[in-house]
């Protein structure tokens, strides 16, 4: 066993493993066997997270790797977000482990640290990684080596709901931030609109691109120490953003973003920032929006230019322990193959890991608003122990966000949150 892992156990029970971006799919999680000799072969397997395995994808995918290792065996299990990230840690400390794992991107650098990942750096050229997009690959890496390789992404955008920006006589998607403050000033007076905007006060993956956009960090590294960097010019300046925006409607300053969608799909809510996929949970409880429903990418204060964002995502990474490395690089090189790549991205409207692929997108309103930002969306500090600041309570909503909103001073409200993320930062693993 990896005796780094086997002290991360008990550091993973106390982390929250958090789904940066994730499926309304519904699937039966697997027994999470690990690989063993079949008769006439091995048998690979294969931890793919729910709403990752898009049923077409799955049996392209896995006729493909039956046919380049004849006699072989395929197993894949699909896993559920809840707890995975200490189900993943003790898998990777045994012998057997599953063979590929699929890895939220910003917890790749904690698996990466506790050597549980193989290094892939001489494999990244004949995984395609010479024209992966560069801010996707960023999460990937760790102390300048290759751990996992990045399987798609995808961000916030602007849902709006076409018939409500039509009675208030808009006709265009704003392209500065100025300007959608001014159209959501219209929608906020326009008759039957309850929220310009539905954005609760704990929704911190916009608060984070808004924080991007104006420079500023949620946290900076000396040395080799961590510091919360809340408590500054450009970070209150966001916050201030942040808490006009969501002045435009009624939602709650305490809550996150688990339920907007039940409020949008409801027909009064102008606006909303929001995944692909929740698109597909309003129009099925409410069939009537099916037509009704646009895209356009979080403005900047630059005139066409997208707003930064949070960058979630998905990794996929080989466990340093699989005791079936060839047919793990081997399913590699088919999953991430061109064509499988654009697939996943058709069927999903998740983004590819290379541009050059999004033609897959074409007609997916999201992902060709989201595309446009990408190029320049970013992470939170990709560092082993960035999970401890998103564990409950998360400082930034509970100490910071809420705070702000309900009154308390901008600046005392970022001193207390700065603490409390270099406490849980700075905590060895």
């Amino acid at each position: 066993m990896n005796r780094r892992l086997i002290a991360a156990i008990g550091t993973a029970a106390l982390m929250f493993s958090v789904a940066a971006c994730s499926s309304s799919s519904k699937s039966t999680s697997g027994s999470g066997s690990s690989s063993s000799a079949a008769a006439g072969g091995k048998t690979l397997t294969v931890w793919l997270m729910t709403g990752d395995n898009p049923a077409d994808w799955v049996a392209n995918v896995t006729a493909q790797f039956k046919a380049a290792n004849p006699g072989d065996k395929i197993n894949i299990d699909i896993q559920q977000w809840a707890s995975i990230t200490t189900k993943i840690t003790t898998a990777l400390s045994q012998n057997n482990p599953p063979d590929i794992i699929d890895i939220g991107n910003t917890d790749t650098p904690f698996y990466a640290a506790s050597g549980g990942l193989l290094d892939l750096t001489s494999l990244k050229s004949e995984l395609g990684g010479d024209g992966w997009t560069p801010s996707m690959n960023g999460s990937t890496v760790y102390n300048g080596k290759q751990y996992a390789a990045p399987w798609y992404a995808g961000g916030r955008a602007v849902m709006y709901n076409k018939l409500l920006w039509a009675k208030a006589g808009l006709t265009t998607p704003p392209t500065t931030m100025a300007a959608y403050e001014a159209d959501l000033t219209k929608l906020k007076s326009t008759a039957g609109v309850t929220s310009a905007l539905y954005l609760p006060g704990q929704y911190w993956y916009v608060f984070d691109g808004l924080l991007q956009q104006a420079g500023a960090n949620i946290a900076t590294e000396s040395g080799s120490t961590w510091s919360g960097t809340l408590n500054t010019p450009a970070a209150l300046s966001a916050a201030n953003t942040f808490k006009t925006l969501q002045s435009f409607g009624t939602a709650p300053k305490d809550q996150d973003e688990t339920t907007q969608d039940t409020f949008f799909e409801k027909g009064n809510v102008a606006t909303m920032i929001a995944m692909g996929y929740e698109q597909s949970a309003i129009t099925t409880a409410n069939p009537k929006l099916a037509n009704e429903i646009g895209w356009f990418p979080i403005p900047s204060n630059t005139p066409g230019t997208p707003g930064k964002t949070f960058l979630g995502g998905s990794n996929l990474a080989i466990s340093a322990n699989s005791q079936n490395k060839t047919l793990a690089e081997s399913f590699l090189k088919i999953a991430l193959d061109q064509a499988n790549e654009s697939d996943f991205a058709k069927d999903t409207g998740f983004l590819p890991n290379t541009s050059a692929d999004y033609s897959a997108l074409a007609g997916n309103a999201y992902a060709q608003a989201y595309e446009q930002a990408a190029p320049e969306a970013g992470y939170t500090p990709l560092i082993p122990t960035w999970s401890n600041v998103e564990n409950t309570p998360n400082p930034i909503t509970t100490l910071f966000l809420t705070p702000v909103l309900e009154g308390k001073n901008p600046a005392t409200a970022a001193a207390a949150a700065d603490a409390q993320i270099a406490s849980r930062l700075n905590t060895q693993q």
